[in-house]
């Protein structure tokens, strides 16, 4: 009795699992987010965009799911010439969506073979209405000046600016257009694009190189003439400190010059007035002060008896 309670437990479990799993095989939800294509051995039979839990043929029939959402799609950098001839290496980036879904998994099967595909649709697109323009149109949309470095009336004389090329579409209009072209040939895939746009532009690198050298030689010119100017100001500055040194040195000779010559003077009057007080102390004075200054220790001197000099040094008087 009790194995064939455990031989019918066993038969019991297996059947609840597969139950289960042909359960689980013959439902499958569709969200907000994707879309799916039924196919039966293969064969797509029906589409199914609606969001909901469905029912299917289990183990027959499969659920395959495709994104509702919009997609984005990256380049690599690729060269394109321009109409002016110059070349320019451009990366863009796209948005796409899957609209036919049937046609998407018939054509491409993939996200993987999608980017394949686009990669060639959008390449062949740029390339073509790049072509078409100049290169400030893909690389501007409006005439907006561009923000430089202020020079003097004279230097802009001097080096005039070179006349700017007028843009005649711009990068919005150009864009634009590859978008309409790429869509109108990406829906044979069952693929929308909704929008194209140039991610990075960039010069070859010999011309990166030359506008690099020429923007260094215009910010050394620029140091220079500043440079230019602060030497001009280093000079008048210490020529006006140079004038007023001269002007104040001036000033102090000519009252030091006053000062000692009414100094002179008061003595002047000093000394006279002391001469007509006693003239002949004055002289002796006056004389032993000479005697002082002219006649050192141990000096020999010859002069006559009757000199005026020699009179206080005569002891016979």
């Amino acid at each position: 009795m009790a194995a064939k309670i455990g031989k019918f437990s066993i038969i019991g479990w297996i059947a609840i699992i597969v139950g289960l799993l042909t359960l689980n095989s013959s439902l499958y939800t569709v969200d907000q987010t994707n879309q799916v294509v039924i196919t039966q051995m293969g064969k797509p039979i029906k589409i199914v965009k609606q969001p909901g839990l469905y029912m299917k043929i289990p183990f027959i029939q499969k659920a395959n799911k495709f994104e509702k959402r919009l997609l984005e799609y990256e380049a690599a950098p690729r060269r394109c010439v321009t109409k002016d001839k110059k070349y320019i290496f451009i990366s863009n980036y796209a948005l796409w969506k899957i609209v036919d879904p049937l046609l998407f998994m018939k054509t491409v099967r993939n996200v993987a073979g999608a980017n394949s595909r686009l990669d060639d649709i959008i390449y062949a697109g740029v390339r073509e209405e790049v072509g078409k323009y100049n290169l400030i149109d893909t690389l501007r949309t409006s005439h907006r000046k561009i923000l430089t470095v202020e020079v003097t009336e004279e230097e802009r004389k001097a080096r005039p600016e070179p006349e700017e090329r007028k843009i005649e579409v711009g990068r919005e209009k150009i864009m634009h257009n590859v978008t309409y072209r790429s869509d109108k040939l990406a829906r044979q895939y069952g693929i929308k694009i909704v929008d194209v746009r140039i991610e990075r532009a960039d010069l070859p690198e010999a011309n990166t190189q030359a506008v690099f050298a020429r923007m260094i030689a215009e910010r050394n010119r620029i140091s220079s003439m500043y440079i230019s100017e602060g030497e001009g100001e280093k000079a008048k500055i210490l020529g006006d400190m140079g004038k007023k040194l001269a002007e104040i040195r001036s000033e102090a000779y000519r009252k030091a010059q006053e000062i000692m010559g009414e100094a002179d003077a008061k003595a002047t009057k000093i000394y006279a007035q002391a001469y007509q007080q006693d003239p002949g102390f004055y002289n002796f004075l006056r004389t032993l002060e000479v005697y002082k200054t002219t006649l050192p220790k141990k000096t020999t001197i010859v002069v006559p008896l009757k000199s005026k000099f020699f009179q206080y040094l005569n002891p016979e008087k």
